[in-house]
């Protein structure tokens, strides 16, 4: 065999030891990530009603406060629907930090993450209205479709507004 049958294996071992120097470069000194921009703060009292048999909320009702407070910021913002764009719910991110307890009173913190093409991330938190203490966060992407043919649509304007006057 001679040394130039070596010679692409040598490149590609090469190359993989480049691709690993620059992803542990990377990794070491990630790029700061930008804070998200604050959308909206909701107010939900908990009910009797949203709690389980170990006496705290249900997991699932987390997700109902969350679309709750989503539904109260868009009611502050003009033409975020209209009978050819609307927005669906893509994905959905519920970190359970700690148990809620009848009675609270909550506030669902809602944060603009990333505006897209179509859509937006919307980071929460939900907070004990006294003390600030975490009960959970984590993040859902709403994207805004429409309804006829079920196809992404551009974001509204007016969330982008929305989304930059908190900024």
């Amino acid at each position: 065999m001679s040394s130039t049958d070596n010679a692409p294996a040598k490149r590609a071992r090469s190359r993989r030891a480049e691709a690993q120097e620059s992803v542990a470069a990377v990794t070491e000194n990630p790029a700061p990530e930008a804070a998200p921009v604050s959308l909206f703060v909701a107010s939900i009292g908990v009910r009797w009603r949203d709690l389980d048999a170990f006496n705290h909320v249900n997991n699932s009702i987390y997700l109902t406060y969350l679309e709750e407070a989503r539904l109260q910021w868009l009611q502050h913002v003009p033409g975020w629907f209209d009978e050819h764009s609307m927005p669906v719910l893509a994905a959905s991110e519920v970190n359970y930090r700690r148990p809620i307890e009848w009675p609270a009173q909550l506030q669902v913190q809602l944060f603009c993450e990333r505006l897209g093409n179509s859509s937006i991330t919307i980071a929460h938190r939900i907070v004990n209205a006294d003390d600030q203490g975490l009960y959970s966060d984590g993040k859902v992407v709403l994207v805004w479709m429409d309804p006829a043919t079920g196809k992404p649509v551009p974001l509204p304007q007016s969330i982008r507004d929305a989304a930059h006057a908190h900024a």
